[in-house]
């Protein structure tokens, strides 16, 4: 649980933040609510939400989800913040079947990563790899774990980047291509991730397909 409590108090209020900034010009409770998130006034935007929630309203959900399990305005209340992730949820709101799967272990996490994955969410697209890598949950399974690091490196999350040239290094899942490696662990080392293992497979590498490989670094585009 307290893992889940990082996970939501880092990236909730983030999404949070830039759904506000994205929507201060459009009038409605919505978007009243998402303003009054923005500038603290929790109360608020719980009370402009609210309603919208239980009138089905599945962004309206996810973020009374994301203010009960942060507790902010309000005790903090996991049961209460599960009941309206999972009704966004089932509505398809990406973000809320992404913290369900956050939450949930296995099968129930498997379920709920897919579904945001599906949609496009990076970040359960890197979960969803990790699963089928390390067979949790599933059968071990490089070439759909690769599938999914790709879809998600390729929209700049840097775990899927390191782990898919990884899968590249040692021909996992994917034909074995050292430039291709070495393209991703650079991508990956410019979100934080270690140069070494790079640096490593450059040794390997001729002059003329490092040379390859740090052009398409650096002309590589996330895709959004």
């Amino acid at each position: 649980m307290h893992h889940y409590t990082q996970l939501l108090r880092a990236a909730v209020t983030a999404s949070l933040m830039l759904a506000a900034i994205a929507g201060a010009s459009v009038a409605g409770p919505l978007e009243d609510g998402e303003a009054a998130f923005k500038r603290g006034d929790y109360a608020t935007a719980l009370r402009l939400w609210r309603p919208l929630a239980n009138q089905g309203d599945a962004r309206a959900q996810y973020y009374l989800g994301a203010i009960y399990a942060n507790g902010q305005g309000m005790p903090q209340d996991h049961a209460e913040a599960l009941k309206w992730f999972r009704l966004g949820a089932n509505q398809g709101d990406a973000r809320a079947q992404y913290y369900l799967g956050a939450t949930y272990a296995n099968a129930e996490a498997l379920k709920w990563f897919r579904l945001a994955a599906e949609q496009g969410d990076a970040r359960a697209q890197y979960y969803l790899g990790a699963m089928y890598a390390n067979g949790q949950g599933v059968p071990q399974d490089h070439a759909e774990a690769s599938k999914w690091f790709r879809l998600a490196a390729e929209q700049g999350d840097a775990r899927a980047q390191y782990n898919l040239g990884a899968m590249y290094a040692n021909g996992q899942g994917v034909p074995q291509d050292l430039v291709l490696a070495h393209m991703w662990f650079n991508l990956s080392a410019a979100g934080g991730y270690p140069e070494q293992v790079r640096d490593e497979i450059a040794g390997h590498m001729t002059p003329a397909q490092i040379a390859e490989a740090q052009k398409l670094a650096r002309e590589w585009k996330p895709k959004r």
